[in-house]
């Protein structure tokens, strides 16, 4: 079939109705809409790989070049060269079995060819030219009809309605902010396999979300990624995108309210389980609101997996605000671009301690088991064997870049004799309003001491926000911990935080405002103003004068020594800016005056990963919950003795003293940590003021 010419045949009845006539030919115009593919879709068709991943509408050609005319009926014969011919290599090879040709002994009458675009008509086969006449006349009047109804088939896929025949591709179903980076993370999964397929079904043009895609400036690596017009809430348009065959169905909030993006996402979820075939991947759900998910994991059963955005954001934030660095952290671990998580089974590590497994790995970080049947052991006992069936979870490169070595020899050595200090009260502030901001003072609750307190600046009325902490299910009669203090004002406007003890807080936390309102550009630019006048407001106000010895900003970097004092202010409190346009992340990294969570990035990374392997949402929950294990940054005093010189090695088998899983290290006067660092046996002298990153037991 390779070499042959890109026909395809279909029979048309003219006795019949038109319209039900012209959907032959509808099955080969579909056809050339299958776009960009790597692999195979069923047996028959060799699909075209792109080179930038996005193959618009617009660049494929179809002719529609001959007809022929046989007894009362017509055979219609279409050229399907794309634009580009040899050399964009034709796209597309059918095979007859899927449109069952009818052979030449079938026919009742002769064949001769007409130019159906121009009427033209020639006796290129030796028939005589009466016969001709007779039969092109009477097809004229048909000509125009049949030309009217493929021009209006050809405007219909144009726009997105054609069907993708895939399978074992990636879904996505609706459209936000989010997709640029969601795409950008399937894209370096997939990068390690050659690339993928993602299929977008949205309500939108066609042409507009390629020209959107188009525009996003990263390397798509191989994948290819598909756009098509349609609801989500349509089984036909379901359908046309082969829901049943996807190894994972991604569903992105809409840009509505919560609550009414999580009704959709309830509808959306309700509309897969009417599938006829079934689902044969998971889905990932995007919420707002934790009130609304048992509802969908009711619906959805074991098929489905939510990620509250809001929740996570939030759970995410608190953390990074009590422990100075971790946002950087979380920036490195989650996604694809550095380590990342994975499950791998090891036959060859049956029936040993997970202690020894630890210390197997020269490119990777043991830090969990999934235990045959799903269950799933975060930082699990020493002496837990290792069972037929069992998948060691790992902190590595990639799933492909780690195997077990030779066991090491590692003297490993007791652990100073250092406790958990003792916690003390702390003076938190909230710099506007965030939509999971209930919970959010109860992991405060969790984790601070008595003593504390917590003040909220917004421009919410007192009243106002005890009704909504109270229809968000906090009993604020019931906190124990911390107290809170209620002031009113706008975040931007300087003289409103001059009102307010800036210097005396030991974390700032400042909310994005609500994107519904306005776009993530707006929404940084609000945020980024908060942030200069408290740090300048901070700055002027600290006892003390600039130093240079205290600047950690790159030699060549010249800003004056605003920049400088405002660094200094950093030392003495912390503040974690939420930010929604990645742009934004390039200004804040450079002034190192505020860590930052980049929460739609954020999201769209944890539903990659969900999406690539559903068992990570069990890690990530436990990891952001206020119980359970916990990502946390520890003193090196906690291991090791000043200038003692150990390798990786020891550490992490010191840390097994204290229940831990050292997964990384940060020296002193370094902005990043080095999370599964490489040359685990190298001997390195450590210093008292290096941290290291572990997975520790929660309080």
């Amino acid at each position: 079939m390779s070499d042959m010419p890109l026909r395809a045949f279909s029979w048309i009845d003219f006795g019949s109705n038109l319209q039900s006539d012209a959907r032959a030919l509808r099955v080969v115009l579909t056809l050339t809409e299958v776009k960009g593919l790597g692999g195979h879709v069923g047996e028959h068709q060799k699909l075209y790989q792109p080179h930038d991943g996005v193959i618009p509408v617009r660049r494929q050609a179809v002719a529609c070049k001959y007809f022929f005319v046989e007894g009362h009926g017509l055979r219609g014969e279409l050229d399907l060269e794309r634009e580009g011919g040899r050399e964009g290599g034709r796209g597309l090879e059918l095979a007859p079995a899927l449109l069952k040709p009818m052979s030449d002994q079938a026919c009742s009458g002769t064949l001769w060819p007409m130019d159906f675009c121009s009427g033209y008509s020639e006796n290129a086969m030796g028939i005589g030219s009466s016969k001709a006449e007779e039969s092109t006349t009477g097809l004229h009047g048909k000509q125009g009809e049949v030309r009217n109804v493929i021009s209006e088939e050809v405007d219909s896929l144009s726009n997105g309605k054609s069907k993708d025949i895939q399978k074992n591709h990636i879904l996505i179903l609706g459209w936000s902010e989010k997709l640029g980076s969601l795409l950008k993370q399937l894209a370096m999964a997939g990068k390690s396999a050659g690339g993928g397929v993602v299929v977008v079904l949205a309500e939108r043009d066609e042409e507009e979300m390629e020209m959107d895609i188009a525009k996003l400036e990263f390397d798509f690596m191989g994948t290819s990624v598909i756009c098509r017009s349609g609801s989500p809430l349509t089984l036909a348009d379901l359908k046309r995108v082969s829901v049943s065959k996807a190894r994972a169905v991604i569903v992105l909030a809409s840009g509505e309210n919560g609550y009414q993006s999580d009704a959709r996402a309830l509808m959306i979820v309700l509309t897969l389980n009417e599938v006829k075939e079934g689902l044969g991947g998971h889905v990932v759900v995007e919420m707002s609101d934790l009130d609304n998910e048992p509802l969908v994991r009711l619906v959805g059963r074991e098929l489905v997996e939510t990620v509250v955005a809001h929740d996570v954001i939030g759970r995410l934030m608190i953390q990074c605000a009590l422990q100075p660095g971790l946002a950087q952290i979380w920036e490195d671990i989650l996604g694809f671009e550095n380590c990342g998580f994975y499950f791998k089974r090891w036959p060859q590590l049956e029936g040993r301690r997970f202690g020894d497994v630890l210390i197997s790995f020269p490119d990777a970080v043991p830090c969990g088991i999934k235990v045959s049947g799903c269950k799933i052991i975060l930082n699990p006992d020493d002496d837990y064997a290792l069972r037929e069936g069992d998948e060691i979870l790992v902190i590595a490169e990639d799933d492909d870049t780690y195997a077990p070595g030779p066991f090491p020899k590692v003297c490993g050595g007791l652990c100073p004799n250092f406790t958990n200090p003792p916690k003390y009260p702390q003076r938190i502030l909230f710099c506007g309003w965030h939509h999971a901001i209930d919970g959010m003072i109860m992991m405060l609750e969790a984790c601070l001491a008595p003593g504390s307190e917590l003040w909220m600046f917004n421009e919410v009325s007192e009243k106002e926000r005890e009704k909504k902490l109270i229809d968000g299910g906090l009993e604020i009669s019931g906190l124990a911990n911390i107290k809170l203090v209620h002031r009113v004002g706008n975040a931007i406007i300087r003289r409103h935080l001059e009102s307010l003890p800036l210097e005396t807080f030991d974390s700032i936390i400042i909310f994005a405002d609500d994107p519904v309102k306005g776009s993530a550009v707006q929404s940084d630019t609000s945020s980024l103003a908060t942030l200069l006048h408290v740090r300048d407001i901070q700055a002027k106000r600290l006892p003390y004068k600039y130093t240079k010895s205290t600047s950690l900003q790159p030699s060549g970097f010249s800003q004056g020594s605003w920049i400088q004092e405002m660094q200094q202010a950093s030392d003495k409190s912390t503040i974690i800016s939420e930010i929604l346009d990645p742009l934004t992340r390039n200004l804040e990294s450079i002034s190192r005056i505020s860590d930052y969570v980049l929460s739609n990035e954020l999201i769209s990374t944890i539903l990659a990963m969900v999406a690539e392997n559903k068992h990570i949402n069990v890690v990530l929950e436990e990891l952001f919950a206020e119980q359970g294990n916990d990502m946390c940054i520890k003193p090196a005093e906690f291991y090791l003795f000043d200038k003692e010189e150990l390798c990786f090695y020891d550490i992490m088998v010191r840390g097994r003293q204290r229940q831990e899983i050292v997964i990384g290290y940060r020296l002193a006067n370094n902005y990043h940590a080095i999370i599964n660092p490489p040359n685990k046996l190298e001997q390195r002298k450590w210093s008292v003021d290096d941290v290291f990153v572990v997975i520790s037991p929660g309080p």
